[in-house]
């Protein structure tokens, strides 16, 4: 592990306040990434639907190397730590969840997670018992390697139907024994059950911004000690050009332009 490397992961886990999220901004291109790093970000994660819109494709279609690679990609565009969004490490099998640890390692991220969805239609989170091993597999991959990561555990229910708040909050205190450094479960909205888990669980919690859900005042109230958006930034992104493409196809005008002006300006401070 490189004093580099130790440097980013040491500076990312002491970013998890509890009462002072961090805000984490979840870059899909190496221009996203330095944008974000001009505005004051103090860290950056990956998005795997942000990033799988790149290649025109829906969140869960990328695999394995190509997430690797682009994750490389973010760590060498700015000097922010990075976590990367490892999806359900790829792979069933807690050996085979550590190996993708392993190779996420060696690329420089300071941080990764792992969640609890397997994939399956019939059966979209993973039994209790196999989920919580898991996470031991890749808590002992993460803090044991050459390189340590900061893993953050991500319980699925509440993006798949399964509103069991007790349920989820029994799977992020295993997962928190199990070793993981941040817990995080995507779908949370409201504040009284994100108190719950935050006051329950232990260990810094992660929450994801929501359209009607909690502001970052209210949710520092409420003790989160972390705060991504997940794909939301690269998705206004892609509204804002389908907004002005369809000005130019429907009206011919060009007020499109204007916005474009301030665009440049971000890019020549972002990237110059």
């Amino acid at each position: 592990m490189t004093d580099q490397t130790r440097s980013l992961t040491d500076r990312f886990l002491d970013l998890h306040r509890p009462g002072e999220p961090l805000l984490l901004a979840n870059a899909w291109d190496v221009g996203s990434a330095r944008l974000f790093a001009s505005l004051g970000f103090t860290a950056l994660a990956t998005t795997s639907s942000g990033f799988a819109a790149t290649r025109g494709l829906l969140d869960g279609a990328v695999g394995r190397a190509d997430v690797l690679a682009h994750a490389a990609d973010l760590v060498s565009a700015t000097a922010l730590p990075v976590s990367a969004d490892l999806e359900n490490g790829f792979a069933h099998e807690p050996d085979a969840v550590a190996e993708t640890i392993g190779l996420a390692a060696e690329t420089g991220l300071a941080g990764a997670s792992i969640e609890d969805y397997s994939g399956s239609a019939d059966e979209p989170i993973y039994p209790f018992a196999q989920a919580r091993e898991r996470v031991l597999a890749a808590a002992e991959a993460a803090h044991h390697g050459p390189s340590r990561l900061v893993l953050t555990a991500r319980a699925e229910n509440h993006l798949h139907g399964r509103d069991d708040l007790a349920d989820t909050i029994a799977r992020l205190q295993a997962f928190a024994e199990a070793g993981a450094d941040v817990v995080y479960a995507p779908g949370l909205t409201d504040l009284d059950d994100i108190r719950r888990v935050v006051t329950e669980v232990g260990v810094p919690v992660n929450v994801l911004t929501r359209a009607g859900g909690p502001t970052v005042p209210e949710l520092a109230d409420a003790g989160v000690a972390r705060i991504s958006v997940g794909g939301a930034f690269a998705f206004v992104g892609l509204a804002a050009v389908a907004e002005a493409a369809r000005e130019l196809l429907g009206t011919g005008t060009v007020g499109f332009t204007e916005r474009a002006r301030a665009g440049t300006t971000l890019a020549q401070q972002a990237f110059g």
